[in-house]
């Protein structure tokens, strides 16, 4: 029986893409650190702002963290006074947190900062090159959710 090998690594979409997801990541890690903020930090602000009132789990889905990991990042959101919870549930357990005005100030600099990093990334590719990458790592996505 033979066996179906990778080959070299730098010619596998799967190592090369967790290459970009990380290049990325430091990437983005700089552009935030001068605004005081983490990848998930942003990544909740993000959220918040197109998706105001999330609950702790959905917003750990949605930044790709722990439902423990994303109370640590939203208590020091709240501390920063970047983001409101309310005291008491408004039905069940589930604390829908909103941005302050001045979570949304900070969301509106944090994003000029990732998306220079994003069009630094797709530096070399048109729009409608970025639009067929986009396309086909939705469909990578997909195909992996299926199993």
């Amino acid at each position: 029986m033979s066996q179906e090998v990778v080959g070299p690594v730098e010619s596998a979409v799967g190592y090369v893409l967790k290459q970009a997801a990380v290049s990325l990541r430091g990437a983005m890690d700089v552009a935030l650190r001068p605004l005081g903020l983490t990848v998930p930090q942003y990544a909740c602000l993000e959220l918040l702002g197109q998706r105001p009132g999330l609950s702790n789990a959905e917003l750990a889905r949605g930044a790709f963290v722990t439902r423990q990991s994303m109370n640590v990042v939203l208590r020091g959101l709240e501390e920063r006074g970047l983001v409101t919870r309310p005291a008491a549930a408004p039905r069940g357990r589930e604390l829908p947190t909103e941005l302050t005005p001045t979570g949304r100030e900070q969301l509106h600099t944090a994003s000029v900062a990732v998306r220079r990093v994003e069009k630094r990334m797709c530096r070399g590719l048109n729009s409608s090159q970025q639009q067929v990458l986009l396309e086909a790592l939705t469909s990578c996505v997909r195909n992996l959710a299926e199993d």
